[in-house]
């Protein structure tokens, strides 16, 4: 891992932290994909959304929560990482991968917008690789699998 591992720490969400989880959510989506209207975008789609998932948190040193991650477990898929926009950039979401069960060795996969450049450059960068396409209300996405076996 090339994060510093002191920055972050990752640990399960708790009920309390809800509502900075769904307020997250809802910002980072609205100034990330700015072709959808921000109208469609709703402080209850966090609850709705990561149903049935095992969410991770990312705190930074001070217990301040830079992110999380969404997991459904039985398809190994990562539904959602989003990281606020003061903490992109510093490592956060590759800590967040990291703390996934097994993780460099299972073959985990995630649905990334076209349009969402930053986010496909990112995962490509950490060695997932796009095996497919598909259609969504947000807009077009690549269907992407990390290769197993490599280290952040």
């Amino acid at each position: 891992m090339t994060s510093k591992p002191d920055l972050w720490t990752i640990r399960p969400a708790r009920e309390r932290d809800t509502d900075i989880l769904a307020d997250i959510y809802l910002r980072v989506r609205r100034m990330t994909f700015l072709w959808v209207d921000p109208g469609k975008f709703h402080s209850e789609d966090f609850a709705i959304h990561t149903k049935g998932e095992r969410v991770f948190v990312c705190e930074d040193r001070n217990g301040t929560i830079a992110g999380f991650m969404a997991l459904w477990e039985p398809d190994d898929f990562i539904h959602m990482l989003y990281i606020l926009p003061a903490f992109q950039g510093r490592g956060a979401g590759k800590a967040l991968l990291a703390a996934l069960p097994e993780w460099p060795k299972r073959h985990y996969r995630l649905k990334c917008l076209v349009k969402n450049t930053r986010a496909i450059a990112f995962y490509r960068g950490l060695g997932f690789a796009i095996i497919g396409d598909g259609s969504s209300p947000e807009g077009d996405y690549k269907d992407m699998q990390f290769g197993g076996d490599q280290s952040l």
